[in-house]
């Protein structure tokens, strides 16, 4: 049976239209589970009636003219029930209905099961015999099976417009992926091509050696100066240390990189194109086996690097449009760092990619460039989605393709709302965020990238509650050295100078990593990360604690922050290594004192720990989120899982409440950063729970101060107590929607969509 459903798996997918698809499909299945009829009902949403779109066994004039409401019928109690309906005798069923356009009368058994993609019914699959028959329970699951592959195949001829069903509204769809930079769009999708299939290049001996090295340089050389100009359209809008990441490409179009590997392959035989090829797909299948998000974003940039060079080669231009239209939302396979710089920064208004995640080169940078962005959006169907007017939404992770006129009217006041509320947040804030009941909650912000822009919020802020230093050794290709390091760190803690900055160690691994010091793990977020790997490797960490030293002398706002703490021991080793570092630099001359050092409470097993720890350290920081990740077993990067990931599911808001009352009972400082400190409903959470701090991305400010400003803390802490005797992570968000409502901040929250 398995062979029989790879072979129809086979058939459908490789037809050319929906209908041959479906007409595929039903044959197929017929003959495969020996029965006498199979239909395909499709559910219009719009009209919530299911169609019957094809068959095998019924009268051929019923298709697309029999229809039903959800509920009515044996198909309609399928969908409304959303799972299968197995009967021996189905006219003795009290939901039976016939249709006499059909000619189903002379039909007893029937199996039906529902066609589901992402918790959204599509259709009904039935098969039917005239004979009794109970099917049994491989018929069921070949059958369940088979209606899993049609959801994809119908969700993609959904956002494509090649469903025939007259009814359905323009062919609306909707689709899921990682929100990687907030914010909403409204614009027409312009799918960007790799400008050359690497695997796709013919092997040919060359005639002339020196003749293929020597295009070979002339085509990196023109790829050299593509990234240059993109670096320099971008120049203005990011930062120096963004604008880094196209050094980055350049340095891997060096000749100690792709091209000597190359010429090296053209000397023993190989043409120029099919050189390229060869090492291009080697370093990428390198880079693809190791399970973690950052290496497979650095096999990304080689592909691109890789087609782009092929491109020329083969004496043809990048596959991308000469004019981009106003609110272009490009879209594609994945999109690297060098195809955001083509596009001006007047017209693009979002990116949705197939592949990547949040902490992609390309992420990074559109949360710089404030652009709204989904990626890893795994279901999206490519071919023909240029030239779609799309809707995109960057707080959720969504893409609604073809969208119907009141679902777009609907997202542009959404976004007319959102550009009038920064306006009216931007007067208030250098105020205080001072609850109205005098309660002062310090907001800090999080850096890593585009200090400049950050540094020019002091006026706003308490200080930097956490600076990402990994930030600056990930687009590197080497470890920084301690000078390079000292400069770096010397610029943050100037720029918020006497503010405090905290900066974390070196926080590798899970979804971070170093092109250059490979982790290759098979659950990398469970593995070797963190202080795990800084205490492995003492000398990576003892530069880093003498570049923070020696960048804060005379100015005393350094504070030291230790990830992925799991117990006291590694407590006890890092503040060894910090004294020695301390002395070393006595040593040479660089007289520092010891800074106040804090451990990130990110690890369950740290909450049961609290007393041990506050012994060791002067400061508590909660990273809500990966404890939240932690606390649920849900990876917030995997879009399959990504809908399970919520900082307001009842475990988290209890676990973080027991941690405020005792951190409180400590006297133990202790500060929240992440995207529950950023949400102003879960801000006021934190606040009533008792966090002394909220540390958040820079864009998040304006919304927490104004909540702040508006409830006063008794209110807050009220709110916490109504919040914990809650069952579900949905009663939770509703419950914090209604007080806002209430307090009349409902403004404040993220636009639903």
């Amino acid at each position: 049976m398995l062979e029989v459903l790879r072979r129809i798996i086979q058939e459908v997918n490789g037809a050319r239209t929906l209908d041959a698809a479906l007409s595929t499909m039903v044959r197929r299945i017929r003959k495969a589970m020996h029965t006498d009829v199979c239909s395909f009902y499709l559910y219009d949403h719009e009209l919530e009636q299911l169609v019957l779109m094809e068959t095998i066994g019924l009268r051929a004039q019923a298709v697309k003219q029999v229809r039903l409401p959800v509920g009515e019928g044996l198909v309609g109690l399928v969908a409304q029930r959303e799972e299968p309906l197995n009967l021996e005798d189905a006219r003795s069923h009290p939901h039976f209905r016939y249709f006499e356009a059909t000619g189903e009368e002379r039909y007893f058994s029937f199996l039906g099961v529902p066609i589901i993609h992402q918790r959204r019914m599509l259709g009904v699959l039935v098969v039917q015999q005239s004979a009794k028959r109970r099917y049994d329970e491989a018929d069921e699951a070949f059958l369940v099976t088979m209606a899993a592959q049609l959801a994809g195949v119908l969700a993609h001829a959904l956002a494509t417009g090649n469903l025939s069903c007259p009814s359905l509204p323009g062919g609306q769809a909707v689709f899921s992926g990682v929100a990687a930079s907030p914010g909403m769009a409204i614009g027409e999708a312009v799918v960007i091509a790799p400008p050359a299939d690497l695997d796709s290049v013919p092997d040919l001996v060359p005639t002339d050696t020196d003749y293929e090295i020597t295009r070979l340089k002339e085509a990196i050389g023109r790829v050299r100066e593509e990234i240059r100009s993109a670096g320099e359209r971008l120049a203005n809008r990011i930062s120096a240390q963004e604008l880094a990441l196209f050094e980055v490409y350049q340095q891997m179009l060096g000749e100690a990189a792709l091209s000597q590997e190359v010429v090296k392959r053209i000397k023993e035989g190989q043409w120029a194109p099919g050189a390229l090829a060869d090492v291009v797909r080697r370093h990428v299948q390198y880079l693809e086996r190791v399970d973690d998000d950052y290496l497979s974003e650095r096999a990304a940039d080689v592909r691109d690097l890789g087609r782009r060079v092929l491109a020329h080669l083969q004496e043809e231009t990048a596959q991308t449009p000469q004019v981009y239209p106003d609110s272009t939302i490009l879209v594609g396979d994945e999109i690297s760092v060098a195809m955001l710089g083509e596009v001006p920064r007047d017209k693009l208004a979002g990116l949705v990619s197939v592949r990547g995640s949040s902490n992609s080169h390309v992420a990074i940078i559109a949360r710089a460039m404030g652009i709204p962005t989904v990626l890893g959006m795994v279901d999206l169907p490519l071919p023909r989605l240029s030239g779609t007017r799309v809707v995109l939404d960057g707080h959720r992770g969504r893409l609604f393709v073809r969208p119907v006129a009141e679902l777009e009217s609907h997202y542009q006041n959404l976004i007319d709302e959102e550009r009038a509320l920064a306006e009216v947040l931007e007067h208030e804030q250098d105020l205080p965020s001072r609850t109205p009941d005098g309660h002062d909650v310090p907001l800090m912000v999080n850096t890593g990238l585009a200090v400049d822009a950050v540094a020019s919020l002091k006026s706003r802020i308490g200080g930097v509650g956490l600076y990402r230093t990994e930030v600056p050794f990930m687009i590197a290709e080497r470890f920084p050295g301690e000078q390079e390091q000292t400069r770096l760190y010397r610029d943050q803690l100037e720029s918020f100078a006497p503010l405090p900055v905290v900066m974390r160690t070196l926080d590798i691994g899970g979804d971070k990593d170093l092109p250059y010091f490979p982790i290759e793990e098979a659950n990398p977020f469970l593995g070797w990360r963190g202080i795990r790997v800084t205490l492995d490797h003492p000398e990576v960490l003892m530069v880093q604690l003498r570049a923070m030293l020696r960048a804060s002398q005379g100015l005393d706002n350094l504070q030291v922050l230790l990830p992925m703490i799991t117990n006291v021991d590694e407590v006890d080793d890092t503040l060894k290594l910090l004294d020695r570092a301390i002395v070393e630099l006595g040593e040479e001359g660089v007289q520092v004192g010891r800074p106040r050092v804090g451990v990130m409470l990110e690890v369950p097993a740290t909450l049961y720990q609290l007393g041990a720890l506050s012994r060791r350290v002067d400061f508590f920081s909660v990273g809500s989120n990966d404890l939240t990740q932690y606390l649920l077993a849900v990876d917030r990067n995997n879009p399959r899982v990504a809908d399970l990931y919520d900082s307001c599911h009842p475990a988290v808001i209890s676990a973080m409440s027991r941690l405020a009352a005792e951190t409180e009972a400590l006297a133990m400082p202790t500060s929240v950063c992440g995207e529950l400190a950023g949400d102003p409903a879960g801000a006021l959470l934190l606040m009533g729970m008792g966090f002394n701090a909220l540390s958040m991305n820079a864009p998040s400010l304006p919304r927490v101060r104004a909540a702040i400003r508006r409830v006063p803390r008794s209110d807050a802490r009220a709110l916490v107590e109504e919040t914990l005797a809650l069952e579900s992570p949905v009663e939770v968000r509703q419950h914090l929607a209604q007080r806002l409502e209430e307090w009349q901040l409902a403004h404040l929250l993220p636009p639903r969509g």
